[in-house]
């Protein structure tokens, strides 16, 4: 099929031509973006926490009166261990996915200014590698008789000489090293060196998505004195709503005007954490469901204008020998060549929105195989958009069509 008789005709109604390039444009950029969106999104949601969120929970309770040398914590473990389906109950200090607790700075030399690495601060009792539970790669977990306690109140503490650390964070401390065990580290540029005694597989900041991508965290093997008491408890499956009731129960009756600040399980946790994720996923779902709708209403008004304006031309055609898979091939090929340049265009607007979103999402560069899609969508949005006025333009009988209005 020649293409010059094709492009004359698209050029006598260039305005309706350049009209819905355009469209076609603005959808695939805003299309290609919306689906890295998506993804990025559903991705970050479904990351893992490395924990057992099905069958954890977190009890936080607050203590005005009690003293902080009385050894709560430690009655407040025995008595949340011996209760009835609890697997495990540790001390922490922060909870992954809560959106709130606290960073610090790591640097392998305390000298090298500037050149450290961000990172969670988990301070946990032993058992904790029970209660989240944590799967160490490589190393050992902390030994219960090494734990130290910390008093917030006193001007001098002691400071842990060992943690445990993600994989993310020992692979961003030493890239070059294939294992991090028995490697030093510092807290800043001050105190004595850490040493690295064991790795955990995956273990997620408060806020999941953040500095290093929200994978670097450190456990310290210590227990805060404090009023402020977080209790990571896990239980055994279809008995965390008992537990969870049982366990705050049990707390309350342990120190007299002791109240509880949340009492929620992990999945909750998580389901806070992203629900702002999962709205946005929604939303954008939405946009690209009407832009797509738009874009699809556009050619077929376009093309029904075109079969209808061109009516004697294609009872001429037919009258000469063109057959219906003729008429067909003439609408498609308009169609693909419009939909070709707009999505050309549409290619470097991508480009461009994704730089504007770079910054404000915390996205990275839009990845090529978007594009693919989006262009490839949106061919086949166009071929299938123009099929049904092009099927009745191939069906009009020349004897009609030539007829003079």
């Amino acid at each position: 099929m020649e293409l010059r008789p094709i492009l004359s005709s698209m050029l006598r109604s260039k305005t309706g031509v350049i009209l819905i390039a355009l469209q076609i444009a603005l959808t695939l950029a805003i299309l290609a973006n919306a689906l890295y969106v998506i993804d990025d999104r559903l991705r970050e949601a479904r990351r893992p926490s490395g924990l057992d969120e099905a069958n954890t929970f977190h009890l936080a309770v607050i203590d005005r009166d009690a003293k902080l040398g009385d050894g709560v914590v430690d009655n407040d473990l025995r008595h949340l261990r011996a209760l009835p389906g609890v697997e495990a109950a540790a001390w922490v200090s922060q909870v992954p996915l809560m959106q709130s607790g606290s960073n610090n700075g790591y640097q392998r030399k305390p000298d090298a200014a500037g050149d450290y690495v961000i990172a969670t601060e988990y301070m946990v009792d032993a058992e904790v590698f029970k209660a989240w539970p944590l799967r160490l790669t490589e190393g050992r977990a902390f030994e219960a008789d090494a734990m130290i306690e910390v008093d917030r109140s006193l001007p001098k503490q002691p400071s842990p000489k060992r943690a445990v650390i993600t994989q993310h964070l020992a692979r961003t401390l030493w890239p070059e090293e294939a294992s991090a065990i028995g490697k030093t580290f510092h807290r800043g540029s001050e105190g004595a060196p850490i040493e690295v005694i064991g790795v955990v597989e995956t273990l997620v900041s408060p806020w999941g998505r953040g500095w290093n991508d929200g994978s670097n965290a450190v456990l310290f093997p210590v227990i805060e004195r404090q009023r402020y008491n977080i209790y990571a408890v896990r239980t055994t499956p279809g008995q965390l709503d008992r537990v969870m009731k049982e366990a705050e129960a049990t707390l309350l009756a342990q120190v007299p005007g002791r109240m509880v600040s949340y009492n929620q399980a992990m999945a909750k946790t998580r389901a806070d954490r992203y629900g702002g994720e999962h709205t946005l996923v929604n939303g954008l779902r939405v946009v690209v469901a009407l832009l797509l709708l738009m874009t699809a209403s556009g050619i077929i008004g376009l093309a029904s204008l075109w079969v209808n304006q061109r009516r004697k031309q294609i009872g001429v055609r037919r009258a000469l020998g063109a057959r219906r898979i003729d008429i067909l091939r003439l609408f498609m090929t308009e169609n693909v060549l419009i939909t070709s340049a707009g999505v050309v265009v549409g290619c470097g607007l991508a480009l461009g929105l994704n730089t504007l979103m770079m910054d404000q999402l915390e996205l990275t560069r839009l990845p090529l195989g978007y594009l693919g899609l989006g262009s490839a969508a949106l061919l086949a949005l166009g071929v299938l958009a123009v099929l049904g006025p092009a099927l009745r333009a191939a069906s009009v009988p020349p004897a009609v069509a030539t007829r003079s209005a």
